[in-house]
């Protein structure tokens, strides 16, 4: 039973390590304001709740899976909460949404 309890927790460590990574690079690569904040909420969290799922199986019932959940929660909650505000903040100050550029998008028709 712990190897497959090993496997397990490796693979859920791996897939939100990636899932951090896609979240990077969608930062790096998204063109606008809104949507590179998205790339970063949506995956990121995600990808740290993979993490802590996988240490959670390595650690079993102790004190450090309290600690876990905890931190699980801390994220679950204050990320979201904080990538709202952000957009709100941006909105309010008249940062725009992205638009791809209309010139580009009726030559390619022609």
């Amino acid at each position: 039973m712990s190897a497959v309890l090993d496997i397990v927790s490796i693979v859920l460590m791996t897939l939100g390590g990636v899932f951090c990574v896609i979240g990077a690079i969608g930062v790096l690569r998204m063109p606008g304001f809104y949507t590179r904040m998205h790339a970063a909420s949506v995956i990121d969290t995600l990808g740290a709740s993979l993490i802590i799922l996988g240490l959670l199986l390595q650690s079993g019932f102790t004190l450090a899976s309290a600690k876990l959940v905890i931190l699980w929660l801390l994220i679950f909650f204050c990320s979201p909460t904080a990538s709202h505000s952000l957009a709100n903040a941006a909105y309010s100050r008249g940062v725009k949404p992205w638009e791809p550029d209309q010139g580009a998008s009726s030559s390619s028709k022609n």
